[in-house]
This record gives structure tokens, sequence and C-alpha cells, in this order.
């Protein structure tokens, strides 16, 4: 008999068989429209799914999954120790992962303006490895990679820039659907446009994701347990999602309403967390389900030419994170402590979450202190719209509005293959309102209705 261990968050997805008959998942395809990801086990199949994390999975002699036995649970049980202590307990267990996972190799560094690779930045520059680093943003689009060059130049890291092309997303979105299984929708992963440069940069990735979500606060100290099941629809759920959501339900006729059916699987989720603090319970869920799902998806796109490390992914440091308590988890606080503890030059530059201030002095990003500065942005954008030329803010910009990108994104949604799947009403409707009503609210749902084109180009093998 087979068994196979998940991690406590998977970078990749394990698809297993189960008992079942092999159709479409109408259900789930429906949550993956409103939300942009599957949840929980869910995939396009009846008879398939996603191996849950931190498990034992058995399997018979047919390799058709029978059982699944957690190793671990989320929990909280923060130990009675002073912020300095715990500072220097993060401070040996994250670069004791990060050491043991890039070894000798050149790292490639993804960079920002944010925490979470700015942290890496600082645990590879003191651990003295060999790092290649970069940077991309989108073009007319906010200035990410000057955050990002200052960040490398404190470091001594050699740095490259790229810009993020209009319409990139065409020759490459058939690759990209192999590479990710049309788990998620194409406008997300920006990495795309630059898979082709990788394998000259070095030999492993090191990558930032979920600290955000680990080392912060999961949800505001004053919610109550009854506003956790509404707060985590409002996030998952995008604009325009709903809509979609239940354009499919209705005409495939599916039992009840899509928003009873998505609240009731949310709810039992969230029941079987053991934990009473809401924020640690907020954290628990997204790492269980958002980030097996949603996050590490597209990281299949990294890992198609280098092998990927992810020092937050480490059973270890979730395990720690259980250990913290609370008050030394909000606001960031321990990252913010680590990089000024390793270097006080990369504490300076700005944050882009709260620039033009950095991690000294974030604080005073309020008003009155930040007024000129909102003025002085407020007025530059207005600028540039009267212009012409708006900040480009959004990648579906780059790849949906035009007329190049208009004639692409058409050949996909009324070619031969979603019509198999979803009625040509629905989708001439919802691209309608995209181009006519409310092109952010209804950007989702043309972006969701392109992966599900793809998908079926799949299904359909042609």
């Amino acid at each position: 008999m087979k068994t196979i261990t998940t991690p406590i968050i998977p970078s990749k997805p394990t698809f297993a068989k189960i008992k079942g008959t092999h159709e479409l998942h109408k259900e789930a395809i429906c949550v993956f429209a409103a939300t942009g990801f599957f949840l929980d086990q869910d995939t396009y199949w009846k008879d398939e799914v996603v191996l849950r994390p931190a498990c034992y999975h058995e399997f018979n002699e047919a390799d058709v999954l029978m059982k699944s036995t957690p190793y671990f649970n989320w929990h909280q049980s923060p130990q009675k120790i002073s912020f300095e202590e715990t500072l220097i307990q993060f401070t040996t267990l994250f670069e004791n992962i990060v050491d043991e996972q890039v070894k000798d190799n050149k790292v490639i560094l993804p960079l920002s303006g944010g925490l979470d690779s700015r942290s890496q930045a600082a645990a590879l520059l003191h651990l003295k490895k060999d790092v290649s680093s970069y940077s991309y943003q989108f073009k007319g689009g906010y200035p990410e990679t000057k955050l990002a060059k200052s960040i490398a130049e404190v470091c001594k890291f050699s740095f490259q820039e790229y810009e993020i092309e209009k319409g990139y997303l065409w020759g490459v979105i058939e690759d990209l659907a192999s590479i990710n299984g049309c788990y998620s929708e194409f406008t997300h992963p920006r990495q795309m446009a630059i898979i082709d440069e990788y394998e000259s940069m070095g030999n492993i990735f090191s990558l930032g994701h979920w600290g955000d979500v680990l080392f912060d606060e999961g949800a505001s100290q004053e919610l109550e347990a009854k506003d956790l099941l509404p707060l985590i629809l409002k996030k998952v759920v995008k604009k325009g999602g709903m809509d979609l959501a239940d354009s499919l339900w209705q005409v495939w006729e599916l039992k009840g309403t899509f928003k009873s059916y998505l609240q009731k699987r949310t709810q039992t989720l969230l029941d079987e967390i053991n934990i009473d603090h809401v924020g640690a319970k907020m954290r628990a869920f997204k790492s269980l389900y958002w980030a097996p799902r949603w996050t590490s998806t597209n990281l299949a796109v990294f890992s198609e030419k280098r092998p990927v490390s992810i020092p937050y992914y480490d059973n270890r440091m979730c395990e720690f994170i259980c250990s913290v308590p609370e008050e030394y988890l909000a606001h960031r606080k321990l990252q913010i402590a680590y990089i000024k503890l390793r270097s006080k030059d990369l504490a300076k530059i700005t944050w882009q979450d709260q620039k033009p201030y950095n991690l000294y002095n974030f604080h005073r990003n309020k008003s009155p202190h930040n007024l000129p500065y909102r003025v002085i942005n407020k007025l530059q954008r207005e600028a540039n719209k009267l212009l012409g030329d708006p900040l480009i803010q959004r990648n579906w910009e780059l790849q949906f509005l035009g007329t190049d990108n208009e004639q692409k994104l058409e050949s996909y949604l009324f070619g031969p293959h979603l019509t198999k799947l979803i009625p040509a009403k629905i989708i001439e409707e919802m691209y309608q309102k995209f181009k006519s009503e409310d092109s952010v609210y209804y950007s989702h749902p043309v972006s969701m209705l392109l992966t599900l084109a793809l998908k079926m180009q799949q299904v359909h093998g042609e």
C-alpha cells in the first residue's frame, strides 16, 4: 500500500483519484469562478482531488485514495516569552532554513518593495550567499523596480529590472495553461513574461511567499467569531465573481443557491479548525486553503525553470508561528525587527505599502504627516489622466485593453471550446459588461472565462 505525506503548506498540488464518476465538478467550478481558486480538495473532476496539507495519505493497489490522516493541526499555543527572545528564535530558525534550502547554489531572488523579499535579502546577505536579483513592473505602472534596485544595491547583489509589456500574455498563454493546469486565472503570474530569463540567472529560487500572512495579525482583534465567515467571503470572492458564479449555478441547474453552498462549505472548513482566537483561526484558514490552492498554483512557473525554495512554507516555520504570541505577529513586528537587526540600511529603504515611509518612520503614515505626499501623488495621477497616460495598476489592463488585445481575448472567449461548457449568452453578457459598464468590476469574470476556455481546449484535446 502506497503512502504520500504532504507538507503543512504544499508548494505544488498532488492530484489523486477517488471513487466516483469522471464528470465535471460543476459546484467546484462555480467556486473557482467566484474566487479564482478551487476550495479544499476540489478539482475540475468529481473523481479527482488534490491531497490535503499536513496529512498521511494511503492508497490502494489501484492508486485510489483510501484514507487521509492529519499529522499536524494548526493551533495557538503562545509561549510566555519576551519579544527579544522571540526575535532571536525567529532569526536562528529563518536563517537556518534559508541556509539549508539554498546550500551553495547561486540564488535567484525576486525583489519588491515589500517586507518578505527584503527579509530574505537580509538573510542571504548575512549568510554571504551568491545572489542574482531581479524585479519587474507594469509598463506605465508604479515604478516598483526602483525600491527593489535600492535593496539590491545595499546588499551588493547583481540586479536586473524588467517591464511587463502590453499583450505579453497571448504569446505564452497556452504554455501557462499547461504549466498551471488552468488552476489559476492567467492575468496574475507576471513571472511568465520573463520565464525565458530564469535559467541564466542562477540555480535555485528563494521565494518570500506567505510571509505577509504568517507574520501579521490574521484579523482585527476587535472581530468576533461570528464575523469571521462574512470576512472570509468578502476577501475571497472577487469583484464580479459572484455574478458569474450565480449565472453558472442557475444555467447548470444546481441545487439551492450558489451563495448558500459557498457559505456552508466555508463554514464547515472553519469549524474544523480548533482555535478560539479569531486572528489565529483566520491565519490557519488561509494557510490551509488559500496558500496551497491560490498562492502555490503559479509557483509552477518558477519551478518550470529552476527548483524553488520557500522559507515561510517550511514545516518548522509553521510550527513556530503557532507558538508566537499574537501581539508579536501583529503589524509585521517580527519581520521589521529582523530586518533592522541585520541591516539598518535595508530598513531605511521605503516600504512600498507605507510609501514614502520606511521601517523606522512608517508609524507617521497618517494625517497630517502624510498629507503632502497624498496630495502630490493624487495631482500626479490626475495629470496623467488628463494627458491620456493613466497609471497602469493591474495586469489585465495591459492584457485585455486595446484593439490587438481584444482580438486575442475574443478569439478564446468566442472560439469553439468555451461554449462546450458555458452558454454563449453568459459569455457575451459578461464580456459586454466588461467593455461597456465597469471594466474593473467585470475583469475577473472575463479572466475566469478565459481560463475556462483554455481548460476546455485541454479537455477536448484541440
